[in-house]
This record gives structure tokens, C-alpha cells and sequence, in this order.
């Protein structure tokens, strides 16, 4: 059996054991990384001359990540492939076939926690604190997109953060129209995207494009991470295996919220202001009930 955690991609093993790399092995684990995973699918022979290293590196390093040897980490990255573009049916069959014998509120029950816990411990306090800064900062423009099922997530946050701070953007889900957006953005400017498997194409592109416009980027994925991983300034990964043909947005809602939160505090009084104005106008359109 492995010694790796097997709730790890071999992109976090790689993170984590990093330092210990030598610099002929962190050749090979930037590589990987730059073309994630499909810089390591050959055999050993072809990936080490591709990246310019012998076969004896790259065998040290994939122990160093905790696998006996080459042919594991082959497996887990192949399985990693698998994972990212199964759909809802391939999805059930893989859980229903090792479904416990529990009634399935339980299995979402633990299924959730197990996600939320996975999520948070891999999250960086200091990297939170800065893209938190990122999206607080008023004197830039702060856009928001999602995918196909992500702009949920995108919409929720755009409510939110709209209410937080001004100049708030939520682009449409259309990406026909996204290059009009695009043609405004400034350096520095912030976008906050979504992307889950099945990573969505015309996302990829639009970070691209907003790439080279110097625009930084905070990115919310799933645990195998979306290729936007490799370009974002800010990448946070949310597990959401959960037993059903979809997957859990419970891990990534409660990430977004805290986020949400935190930009709230670093812009208080400001924020609580904002509140204020805006409970004002919903009294004039009598929006909402008021109990006497």
C-alpha cells in the first residue's frame, strides 16, 4: 500500500514536500506542475528526458512524495485524469458499487464533514489573509464569474460582496460577452472565478485574457484542481466528493462565506455604512415585510 494520504493529488504532495527537493528534482516537480498532470502520464525513461533529468531523479522524488515507486505515482496521477472529467452517471456508479449499508442521510452527513475538514485544513492562513486583502481593496474593481454550475456560486458571492464594497462586477454567464468586459479591466484589478470538473474551456481562456492584462486572479476548485490553478494568484481548493451523481458546493459555499465575512471586517466601518444606505432604499421599495 502507498504512505502517501490518500485524500492528497499529487500536486499537494508535491507543495508539501517541496523543500525537501533537491534542485535537479524540483526541475522535474515545476515541470509537473506547469503542465499538471500531464507531464508525468509517460513512462519514467520519457518524462526525465523531456525535462532534461536522469530517471534516477525522478524515481528519488515520486519517493520523497510518499509512492514505492514510479509505476504508483503513474496510478494515482491516471486516477487523478479519471476523476476530473467523469459525469454525474459514472459519478453514482462509483459510490452506489461501495455504498455502506446506512441510510444515505448519514452518508452525506459524513461525507460533508469529511469535505469540510479536508477543505479547511489544506487552506493556508496566510494566503487567506492576502487574497482577502486582494478582494477588499475598493480602489480596484473586483469581477465575479462562474461556470455552468459555478455561477450559483458566483451569483451568491456578487450579492454579498456588492453589499461589502463598491465597484462590484458580475459578468454574465454568457462568455459570448466576456471579451467586453475584458476591454476595460486595468492592472491589478481582481477577478474571483469558479471552476469545478468538468473544467470549463471558455473559463480558461477568459483567465487568459485577463492574465495579460495584469489582472489577478482567486480561484475556487475542487480538490484535483482546475488547470486555471496554474495562472491564478490565489487557488483554493474545496472537496466535494459526495455519495450522489453530483458533487458537494457545501465545502466551497462555506469557504466563499468565510471569505465574505473576512472582507466584511477589514472594511468595517465602511461596510456597516453600506448596510445602512442599503436598508435604506429597500424601506422605499417596501421589499421586504416589516413586522410592527
Amino acid at each position: 500500500m502507498t504512505t502517501t494520504d490518500s485524500t492528497s493529488t499529487v500536486r499537494e504532495l508535491i507543495r508539501q514536500h517541496y523543500p525537501a527537493l533537491t534542485q535537479s528534482e524540483r526541475k522535474f516537480a515545476n515541470a509537473l506542475l506547469d503542465n499538471y498532470p500531464a507531464a508525468g502520464l509517460a513512462s519514467i525513461t520519457i518524462v526525465a528526458s523531456k525535462v532534461g533529468v536522469s530517471s534516477p531523479t525522478v524515481a528519488r522524488m515520486v519517493k520523497k512524495l510518499g509512492f514505492k515507486g514510479y509505476p504508483e505515482f503513474h496510478k494515482a496521477l491516471l486516477r487523478e485524469l479519471e476523476a476530473t472529467g467523469v459525469g454525474p452517471t459514472q459519478r453514482r456508479a462509483n459510490w452506489s458499487s461501495e455504498a455502506p449499508e446506512t441510510h444515505l442521510l448519514n452518508r452525506f452527513a459524513q461525507a460533508v464533514t469529511s469535505n469540510l475538514q479536508q477543505t479547511f485544513a489544506h487552506i493556508e492562513t496566510e494566503r487567506f489573509d492576502q487574497a482577502t486583502s486582494q478582494l477588499a481593496d475598493t480602489d480596484r474593481r473586483l469581477y465575479i464569474v462562474g461556470g455552468r454550475i459555478t455561477q450559483a456560486l458566483a451569483d451568491y458571492a456578487f450579492t454579498h460582496f456588492q453589499a461589502v464594497r463598491p465597484r462590484v462586477t458580475h459578468m454574465t454567464s454568457s462568455s459570448g460577452t466576456w471579451p467586453h468586459y475584458v476591454l476595460d479591466m486595468e492592472p491589478g484589478e481582481t477577478l474571483l472565478i469558479f471552476d469545478i470538473r468538468r473544467y470549463e474551456t471558455n473559463l480558461l481562456r477568459l483567465t487568459e485574457m485577463v492574465c495579460k492584462r495584469g489582472v489577478r486572479v482567486v480561484l475556487f476548485t475542487d480538490q484535483w484542481g482546475s488547470p486555471i490553478s496554474s495562472l491564478a494568484d490565489f487557488t483554493f481548493n474545496c472537496w466535494g466528493e459526495i455519495p450522489s451523481g453530483w458533487d458537494s458546493s457545501v465545502a466551497t459555499m462555506m469557504l466563499l462565506e468565510t471569505m465574505i465575512a473576512a472582507v466584511q471586517e477589514q472594511r468595517w466601518p465602511e461596510a456597516r455604512d453600506r448596510y445602512e444606505r442599503l436598508d435604506e432604499l429597500f424601506d422605499m421599495t417596501h421589499f421586504f415585510r416589516k413586522f410592527t
